[in-house]
């Protein structure tokens, strides 16, 4: 009699994004007000502006069949798949300050940011 192979558990994987309590309380207070229903948030990385590329962010109606879904804090968050390497390990945060209010991004991956702060260089993560 064969034996039965089993699968190697596997080891959980980290979160591609994370938010801060004040992202998280901001993408709510977005949904809550959106002109159509979503669920969720959708976030990816575009090639443009003087450092080279753009953080992306929009309304998620559904997952695309690709995307990368992410949970936290109550908020679900759709990762594009072509930024999936360029965003691993990024916290998003909500700041507000006396000249602007912006969802801003901890990458460990980005490299440089242009002068006024709206594009950045980014490499992708290197995995182990």
């Amino acid at each position: 009699m064969d034996a039965v192979v089993q699968p190697r558990a596997r080891r959980p994987r980290p979160k591609v994004v994370s938010l801060t309590d004040r992202a998280a309380a901001r993408v709510k207070e977005i949904m809550i007000r959106a002109e159509r229903p979503c669920m969720g948030l959708r976030v990816g990385v575009k090639n443009g502006g003087c450092a080279g590329q753009e953080y992306v962010l929009e309304y998620a109606e559904k997952p695309e069949p690709l995307d990368e879904v992410v949970e936290d804090r109550g908020v679900t968050i759709l990762v594009d798949p072509k930024a999936v390497l360029f965003l691993i390990g990024t916290v998003i945060d909500f700041e507000i300050t006396r000249l602007a209010a912006k969802f801003t991004f901890s990458n460990p991956n980005q490299t440089d940011a242009c002068g006024c702060g709206e594009s950045v260089t980014i490499e992708p993560a290197k995995l182990d």
